[in-house]
């Protein structure tokens, strides 16, 4: 298991090439969250899956992808694409974007084998969020969703994005239906 400093100094050699100008593809690094990580990865077995986001660096890492295999395609530009299928490794730039096929995976896990996928905070307030939960936790899959909140969407604060109010804005009703889903219960040829 590698260590919060050796973490940080992979992600202080990835600046460091960005701002040689050897990477000409954005990239998106990680600091503040080593502890957490490393504490979360003690639980990964290297037959788990893990799916990520754009921010992938420490997880590629922690999941145990080789350290030179990482730098080789962030240098070759693509930080936020990392895929490593011999480690079970998967990341995808689309906000949300590994949400079903987490889950997918998670359905078709062998015994023993687990998923972790892995979001920020504002992915979380999204409906693909909630739907993959919500199938995930129906049908007892395998699966770990975890929530990496800094408070920040990008750059904006993430509550600030939904605003501040405290007023309930749906009401739920229960009935039982006297229709079938379509027509009058009877079978109409047109």
């Amino acid at each position: 298991m590698m260590t919060a400093a050796e973490l940080q100094a992979f992600e202080r050699e990835v600046a460091d090439a960005f701002e040689a100008k050897q990477i000409t593809a954005p990239i998106h690094l990680s600091d503040g969250n080593e502890a957490q990580l490393i504490a979360i990865f003690q639980n990964v077995k290297p037959t788990d899956w893990v799916f990520s986001t754009w921010r992938s660096h420490y997880h590629a890492l922690l999941k145990g992808v080789p350290r030179d295999l990482i730098i080789r395609d962030i240098l070759a530009g693509r930080s936020m694409a990392l895929h490593f299928p011999e480690q079970r490794f998967f990341t995808s730039a689309i906000v949300g974007g590994t949400l079903p096929i987490a889950c997918g995976v998670a359905k078709a896990c062998a015994p023993g084998e687990r998923v972790w996928c892995f979001v920020g905070d504002m992915t979380a307030s999204i409906g693909a969020f909630h739907d993959a939960e919500r199938y995930a936790s129906g049908y007892a899959l395998p699966i770990r969703f975890v929530v990496e909140d800094n408070g920040l969407s990008t750059n904006t604060p993430t509550k600030e994005t939904w605003g501040h109010g405290t007023e309930p804005v749906t009401q739920r009703y229960t009935y039982t239906r006297t229709y079938p889903h379509v027509g009058g219960g009877v079978y109409v040829a047109f």
